[in-house]
């Protein structure tokens, strides 16, 4: 019996062994399609995100950076493949791997998307649509009063962004300096500032603590040579508003800027002259660059009968009117205007030249009828100034680029071009001649 209950475990040890080994082929099995099916869905996975990344940064792009940096958090700017040529975003990211990969230094890369930015605003063609860094935005917002510490002159961008002079103030540090109206600052400290389309952000270069210095070099149209100006800077006593009588009964204001408190300002003064006698009203609105259009309306509804004043249309054609109230001042008008006289300024005399309520004397205005607003809904807190939409004089005249024609074209003595008008001798200031003329002739009809 014995050898058979051998025979029998020997048999019984064979079967095991026969299963266990089955049984490690399926788990070997098992663990091969579940490792192909790992392999698989890491394959899918990446072919997808390159391909999703592609669409994005395009292959070229992928390929200027290490693959390990494309697991990292990623930022994308999205463009509409419909309206964006692909050939250029090709560029802009082979631009952006150079540098990374090629330039010879590291460079930070927030500099580079922030002139990006800055990029996207010129890329408009607008001068008055402009990217404010923090830094930028915290110091336009910086309020001034009457009195700051400068050079004395008051400016506008040109036509070709460039800062002009159209003002110098009596006693000015600028003046003394030989500096002139028409010169165009093209450099302060030897910061070229020629790529600053934004006006206010040179002028803070400008200005500075009292008794300092400041280098500017400017480009004088007048006979095509540049100049440098080493000027001290002072404290200027800078009045938006000035009045007083011309003869006996003829009020003359004179406005250099329509700034927040401009439309009482004007309000007060004319009754201080009317209160003198004044019958007639000569407004001169020579080198006012503009500024606050709540102000420039204010003052309109003041001089105009009831009705349109101005009103502005959107990219969607929405349209928004101000309108003045029935209340109007009658008495004769003569309005002073010139080469530098925009925004605010056309705005007004406009106004009145289309309900002829005034008569225009001097030269063809700066031409800007647009009307920016600034967003400062930005997380970093920049911010950007636009335009939004275009204004039109109440006859539905649009001013940009034509400015107002004057009803009498006259420009001002060629002695006296670059001369502060209210440092012209009395009686050699042929514009205000004329506009004295003008009104007697308006007061006796």
């Amino acid at each position: 019996m014995a050898p058979v209950r051998v025979s029998f475990h020997w048999m019984t040890q064979i079967r095991m062994h026969g299963m266990g080994s089955s049984m490690r082929e399926q788990a070997w099995k098992r663990i091969y399609t579940v490792l192909t099916a790992v392999v698989l869905a890491v394959i899918i996975f990446l072919t997808g995100f390159l391909f999703a990344v592609e669409r994005m940064v395009s292959m070229e792009g992928i390929l200027s950076r290490p693959l390990t940096d494309w697991f990292k958090p990623q930022s994308a700017i999205l463009f509409d493949r419909t309206v964006v040529d692909s050939a250029e975003t090709n560029a802009f990211n082979r631009v952006l791997g150079l540098i990374r990969t090629r330039y010879y230094k590291q460079v930070d890369e927030n500099l580079l998307v922030e002139s990006a930015i800055k990029g996207l605003a010129a890329g408009t063609g607008d001068p008055y649509t402009t990217y404010f860094t923090p830094d930028e935005m915290a110091s336009y917002f910086e309020k001034t009063s009457g009195n700051y510490v400068g050079i004395g002159v008051g400016v506008i961008m040109d036509e070709k962004n460039l800062l002009t002079i159209v003002e110098i103030f009596s006693d000015s540090p600028a003046l003394s300096a030989g500096m002139k109206i028409g010169d165009k600052v093209v450099k302060v400290n030897d910061e070229d500032v020629t790529g600053i389309s934004e006006s206010s952000l040179i002028v803070k270069k400008i200005k500075g603590e009292s008794g300092t210095e400041v280098k500017i070099e400017v480009y004088r149209p007048s006979d095509g040579n540049f100049y440098d100006f080493t000027v001290k800077r002072a404290v200027i006593n800078s009045s938006k508003i000035s009045g007083k009588m011309l003869e006996e009964d003829i009020a003359y204001i004179r406005l250099n800027q329509f700034d927040s408190d401009i439309a009482l300002n004007f309000y007060e003064k004319y009754n201080t002259l009317s209160s003198q006698g004044a019958k007639a009203l000569i407004i001169d609105l020579r080198s006012n660059p503009g500024g606050d259009y709540s102000q420039v309306v204010a003052i309109a509804d003041m001089l105009l009968p009831e009705g349109l004043i101005v009103y502005t249309e959107d990219r969607n054609g929405k349209r928004e009117e101000k309108r003045s109230k029935a209340s109007e001042l009658n008495v004769p008008m003569v309005v002073l205007v010139n080469a530098y006289s925009a925004s605010a300024s056309e705005i007004l005399s406009a106004a009145l030249q289309d309900y002829d309520k005034a008569t225009i004397i001097g030269e063809k205005t700066y031409g800007k009828g647009l009307v920016q607003t600034i967003d400062t809904k930005f997380s970093n807190n920049a911010g950007l100034k636009y335009t939004f939409s275009t204004y039109y004089s109440p006859k539905g005249r649009n001013i940009q680029n034509e400015g107002v024609k004057p009803d009498i074209e006259l420009k001002l003595d060629e002695a006296y071009a670059s001369t502060p008008l209210t440092d012209i001798p009395e009686g050699k200031d042929n514009q205000l001649v004329a506009a004295l003329k003008e009104i007697r002739k308006l007061m006796e009809k």
